[in-house]
């Protein structure tokens, strides 16, 4: 069992939030009972995954995508109170880690899906942020179909792949999520291919004319891992239980 301010102090310095800028509040965003047993990780705070933390008797829920986004409307009514009125009904606690959480050098978005991709981690491109949010790395000599089916394997979604395909691929850049627009920097980094989680009308175009490939994985796919290795992390440092539920999101 840990203390909220324990786990909260916990995670605001393992993960840095003090310098990174962000769109929405990193940390405790809603808060429940003092002392956590059991949590709940997952992608993002729908209220699927609160009613399911609510079966499961949890104290605690970690997301990666929370609530109190930049330009979002400031009452609590409708959907956001239905979510809401639930933590507060049963004291179940909501951390919410975004950015933070896409750039850490383990649990992060980044790292993991590197991992599970077989990619070596070289270090950060420049996206033009402070710090930069996505990475390159090194991969075996690999082709663009061999590079599409082993991601669709792991992430058990088919990408959608724009731009050349390319025999022999060998620097590989990534950043989850809704990051296709540091394309880009990606090129400019001298990457062959850039992955992340959407796809925008004009990412096609780019691709095309930088001929960089890119492969739209998506964005739910691309952040199930970091939250995952959170919770697990935590479970070990603190002896408490730790279950991750993926809310199927085909985006």
């Amino acid at each position: 069992m840990i203390d909220r301010n324990e786990l909260k102090r916990h995670l605001d310095e393992i993960l840095a939030v003090n310098e990174i800028q962000d769109y929405c509040p990193n940390g405790l965003q809603v808060q429940g009972k003092k002392e956590i047993q059991t949590i709940i990780t997952g992608v993002t705070a729908s209220l699927a995954l609160i009613e399911k933390a609510i079966e499961m008797k949890a104290d605690a829920i970690i997301v990666h995508h929370g609530y109190f986004w930049k330009n979002e409307s400031y009452p609590i009514t409708g959907m956001k109170y239905q979510r809401i009125s639930q933590l507060i009904k049963h004291d179940i606690n909501l951390f919410a880690y975004h950015l933070p959480l896409d750039i850490h050098p383990s649990c992060g978005n980044n790292a993991q899906l590197a991992k599970r991709l077989d990619l070596k981690v070289l270090g950060p491109f420049d996206t033009n942020t402070h710090p930069s949010y996505g990475i390159i790395c090194q991969s075996t000599a690999i082709s663009t179909d061999q590079l599409a089916s082993n991601i669709e394997k792991v992430l058990d979604r088919a990408p959608l792949v724009v731009g050349p395909d390319k025999e022999q691929i060998s620097k590989i850049a990534l950043c989850t999520g809704g990051a296709q627009d540091f394309i880009e920097q990606a090129f400019h980094a001298g990457a062959e291919v850039y992955i992340s989680g959407e796809i925008s009308e004009r990412t096609t175009h780019i691709a095309n004319e930088l001929g960089i490939t890119y492969i739209a994985a998506g964005h739910h796919a691309t952040e199930r891992y970091g939250i995952n290795a959170l919770g697990e992390h935590l479970a070990k440092q603190f002896k408490i239980d730790h279950h991750f539920i993926d809310i199927n999101n085909p985006v």
